[in-house]
């Protein structure tokens, strides 16, 4: 038979399937279902674990049936769907029942404006308990917190502080963490389990109002016995415990106690930091107030990021191992003293940092003449530091040679193309043949004779000038090119001319590394009445509050003159007299200056020689030059480029031996080229004048 033109049932409350299905839906309903009249008191509760539940709850202002977390907010957002219907969906709210202990749950709640015929009859709430799931999300993003937070830096102590900010106040209300003191500085951590004496410092620790808590941050101490900070660096293995005024090892330890009663704090979890069966440091998590206590998870959670910290700290470690090794063996190869110069007072600074290439010297030439160089190799550690010892060393033997400083560079510059080249040889997999070197060097000559300073540059920042007056008069020296670049433009130098009493200034480009700074190491400088300690001090005291050079070399000269009574210049004939000419007006000299016997003696036979080589093999015109001041100098000058030769005259030969005899009474002696022609000089050490 057709059930065509058969009525469609009407499924509604009046034919009781309505409320048959609104009963059964409020009975088997996994999800809480609440329905509130207007006035936002409840009217019905579904609840299949407790069926005395919805009784609690029914007639009471839904602020008054639960202790919500915010109630203001909730019923606002409650009253908001009254007014407007547009429904609440997925929004989670904290809260527990009134009248039930425990800590507050977090529950999901959609929330929807039941109608009839356009009257507003109330609403209905579904609510799912997300506890656990927002836990585990919470836990979850704090752990990616961590991992994506902590180790950014290569530093022990940066590396704590980036914990705590982590894990505050994500998953605990305060953190402290605690290093062994040694590991710290670099040293390797001792194997577990940790013994009493073994002294923890402080190194980071952060409260729930995102500050640092500073009372004993930096402190040290020995773990106290008998208490779970101790037993879980003996085991290595995490404590999580309860705290109440009662709690027993509360007693053993004055500290935590005095922690936990001015803090509130009702759980705590211990956990070591440990690497490789060695005992790093020691993490503290404690919660307070109406936070919930720490369960096993918690513990989990903990001990995950215990071990990425671990291995931070232990990186951090072996870095700063790295870097004090490479930072001794950089101060080794400077200057250990300032040492003897002539018409130049010099004073240096060296500003510790992760850079260990750069350097600084001041080597003594002939002719009163002082070098004053500094330089920097980018990057740190070991390999840094022997780099710049290898370019130092280099311009050492450079300078020896008296050569122009653009000429200097030039060499120098061949040699680190080939200890770039020896670098790029390297096999693949190690690590130095993936890193390139680079370096900068300003080399300068000052001649006190004519108050001048010749300059060259290899990528190096300019020198600063400083008058006697406090001026900075202007000074422009052409850039040549970085060491180790691939530019092969010429290098070029810039002379300066110089009042007595001015001051230069030659810093790394790290002291120096823009147009305000360097205004302010101008600025400090200008004050040409300090000495040059107190000039470098205030430098440093002068840079941005902001700035941290990643190590930085200052080195500055006060340039002077030789007193006019302790040079003598004479200029000579080119004939064959002049030897004893010079003679004697050597042996008047010294005698006027006071020298023993034995040096006028000395000297006069060098004189001697020097000058019967210039009038045989060199052209006028001839001039010599003596110079009295830790050491005597005798300096002959003539316009002939040839040098002569020292060579071993054999038993049978008249001559050839003047240079030799030269080389065995002076001290050190050599050749000086310039645009004029050439200088012989000799030094010899002056009783009583060192």
């Amino acid at each position: 038979m057709s059930d065509a033109g058969a009525p469609v049932p009407s499924w509604t409350a009046t034919d009781g399937v309505g409320a048959a299905l609104l009963d059964r839906l409020f009975s088997q309903s996994v999800v809480g279902l609440h329905v509130l009249d207007p006035e936002l008191r409840v009217v019905r509760v579904s609840d299949p674990t407790d069926a005395a539940f919805g009784e609690q709850l029914l007639g009471r202002h839904i602020t008054e049936a639960y202790h919500l977390a915010r109630p203001d907010e909730v019923r606002d957002l409650l009253q908001k769907v009254l007014d407007t219907g547009v429904p609440l969906r997925d929004r989670l709210i904290r809260g527990a029942l009134k009248d039930v202990p425990g800590p507050n749950r977090v529950f999901r709640v959609s929330v929807y404006r039941l109608e009839d015929q356009g009257r507003t009859l109330g609403l209905l709430s579904a609510v799912v308990d997300v506890t656990e799931r927002e836990k585990a999300r919470s836990r979850a993003a704090c752990l990616a917190e961590v991992r994506k937070g902590v180790g950014r830096f290569l530093d022990v102590a940066s590396t704590c502080e980036e914990l705590v900010e982590a894990l505050v106040p994500r998953f605990a209300d305060f953190v402290a963490v605690e290093v062994v003191d040694d590991v710290l500085r670099g040293a390797d951590p001792p194997v577990g389990p940790l013994g009493p004496d073994v002294p923890l410092r402080r190194a980071a620790q952060r409260g729930l109002d995102g500050t640092s808590v500073q009372d004993d941050l930096g402190d040290t101490r020995r773990l106290p016995a008998r208490t779970p900070f101790a037993l879980a660096v003996s085991d290595l293995r995490p404590r999580r415990v309860a705290l109440h005024a009662g709690t027993e090892w509360l007693g053993a330890d004055p500290e935590s106690a005095r922690l936990v009663r001015s803090s509130g704090a009702h759980s705590l979890i211990v956990v070591p930091l440990k690497l490789r069966g060695a005992v790093i440091g020691l993490i503290s998590l404690y919660r307070k107030g109406e936070s919930e206590p720490y369960d096993v998870d918690d513990v989990t959670l903990a001990l995950t990021a215990a071990a990425h910290v671990a291995l931070s700290i232990d990186n951090a470690r072996r870095f700063e191992r790295d870097h004090v090794i490479a930072s001794t063996v950089q101060r080794r190869l400077l200057p250990q003293s300032e040492g003897a110069r002539v018409a130049l007072d010099t004073a240096h600074l060296l500003l510790p940092g992760r850079n260990s290439g750069c350097w600084f010297d001041t080597i003594s030439l002939s002719g009163a003449r002082t070098a004053l160089v500094v330089g920097n190799v980018a990057g740190h550690g070991l390999q840094t530091a022997i780099a710049m010892g290898q370019l130092r060393t280099v311009i050492h033997a450079l300078a020896g040679l008296d050569l122009e400083p653009d000429e200097v560079l030039a060499r120098l510059n061949d040699t680190a193309d080939r200890l770039a080249a020896e670098r790029a040889a390297l096999p693949p997999g190690d690590a130095l043949h993936r890193e390139s070197l680079t370096a900068t060097c300003m080399y300068g000559v000052y001649d006190p004779f004519s108050r001048s300073c010749t300059i060259a540059l290899a990528g190096h920042p300019e020198p600063i000038v400083i008058a006697p007056d406090g001026s900075t008069p202007p000074f422009e020296a052409p850039e040549g090119p970085a060491l180790f670049s691939t530019d092969s433009s010429p290098f070029a130098t810039a002379t300066l001319e110089l009042e007595e009493g001015s001051i230069l200034a030659f810093g790394t480009s790290a002291l120096l590394p823009d147009a305000e700074t360097t205004a302010r190491v101008r600025d400090a400088l200008a004050h040409p009445e300090r000495t040059l300690q107190e000039l470098c001090d205030g430098v440093v005291y002068n840079l941005p509050a902001d700035s941290h050079p990643d190590g930085a070399a200052l080195l500055l000269a006060r340039t002077g003159t030789i007193p006019a009574e302790r040079v003598a210049t004479w200029e000579l004939a080119h004939d064959r007299t002049t030897p004893a000419v010079a003679r004697t007006l050597v042996r008047d000299r010294l005698d006027g200056w006071e020298l023993d016997e034995a040096t006028v003696q000395a000297t006069e036979l060098i004189v001697s020689e020097l000058v019967t080589n210039a009038v045989r093999y060199g052209t006028p015109p001839l001039h010599l030059r003596l110079i009295l001041d830790r050491s005597l100098t005798c300096e002959v000058h003539d316009s002939s480029p040839v040098a002569p030769h020292l060579r071993h005259a054999r038993t049978v030969d008249e001559g050839g031996r003047g240079l030799f005899i030269v080389s065995q009474l002076a001290t050190v002696w050599g050749t000086r080229y310039g645009r004029g022609g050439k200088a012989l000089w000799t030094e010899q050490e002056v009783p009583g004048r060192a």
